[in-house]
């Protein structure tokens, strides 16, 4: 068993990054080093586990199965390490300087950001969220919620971990105003079925609401282009014969602008639930809990444009 206090703790952050980005140049990126002294970081992990960790596969780098075990303890020990510097003395968001990482899809940043840092601001004004993409990967793991403060993504997808519900939408179908399967502002199923998709994922493999909702008409979407994340959905049917399902603020929000129309079909709208979640080994901290509760007014600004009581 090594002497915990002969080796160097710094080691551990740089070993974090490297598992999670797999990338020499990114990991130096997120932990603020050169990609050199990443790179020898890296030599001293390899000779401390004597493992490689990190091998060349084609023009990346993937995890040995040694590194990939190590996934799990480093998160926690990551987690445990923030938890007690976090915590301690107390929390007092009046003079809290902590940066809170929250995890969200575009749709979710474009609507929640400004409510959020609004009452941030009127409620903490020198701590600081930083937004970063949700993980590409088909399932949450635990791990992806011991890296982030919070992760808001919708209901009945898998998150793991503890959850508050925020806000919700339901999805609409958009289409350009021009489009000549249009009748009357509807589509009808057949013309769904022959027209082509704009497919959003979240993951390469995981399904969506939207998939799930297509499934239960009967519909095999054709699709013409897959797009990461809701928002580019609008931009893509602009001026194409093309179909896509986003929630129904984006649609409202870019309709005009880009010349769509939301489509009347037979199919029942499937309804998006967004909510926080969290690692349970996190639901002790004041400060995070603190955090649920402003995103929870923040949801509030959302859905009515008023704080909740």
């Amino acid at each position: 068993m090594s002497d915990v206090r002969k080796l160097d703790l710094n080691l551990i952050v740089v070993l974090d990054a490297l598992l999670s980005e797999r990338n020499l140049t990114h990991a130096g990126e997120r932990v603020g080093m050169t990609q050199p002294a990443v790179s020898s970081a890296l030599s001293r992990l390899r000779e401390l586990f004597d493992d490689p960790l990190l091998e060349r596969e084609g023009r990346q780098f993937v995890l040995t199965p040694r590194a990939t075990s190590l996934i799990p303890s480093v998160a926690e020990c990551m987690a445990s390490v923030q938890r007690t510097f976090d915590t301690l003395p107390g929390f007092s968001p009046a003079e809290s300087t902590r940066t809170f990482l929250v995890s969200a899809s575009d749709y979710v940043l474009a609507e929640i950001t400004s409510p959020l840092l609004t009452v941030l601001g009127r409620e903490a004004p020198h701590t600081r969220v930083e937004f970063v993409p949700l993980p590409i990967e088909d399932v949450v793991s635990p791990v992806d919620l011991l890296r982030r403060d919070i992760m808001i993504a919708g209901t009945g997808r898998g998150v793991p971990g503890k959850r508050a519900s925020l806000f919700s939408d339901r999805f609409v179908c958009i289409v350009d105003a021009a489009n000549p399967a249009l009748r009357d502002g509807a589509l009808c199923l057949d013309a769904l079925r022959r027209l082509r998709h704009v497919r959003c994922v979240f993951g390469a493999h995981s399904s969506t609401h939207i998939d799930d909702m297509l499934s239960a008409a009967d519909i095999v979407p054709r699709t013409a282009l897959t797009v990461q994340g809701f928002m580019p959905v609008p931009f893509a049917i602009a001026g194409t014969e093309w179909v896509g399902w986003v929630p129904e603020r984006t649609a409202t929000r870019y309709a005009d602008l880009l010349g769509l129309v939301i489509a009347e079909t037979p199919i029942a709208p499937s309804v998006l639930v967004e909510a926080a979640h969290w690692h349970p080994s996190k639901s002790d901290d004041p400060a995070l809990q603190w955090l649920v509760q402003q995103l929870r007014r923040a949801a509030e600004l959302v859905e009515f444009g008023t704080d909740a009581p």
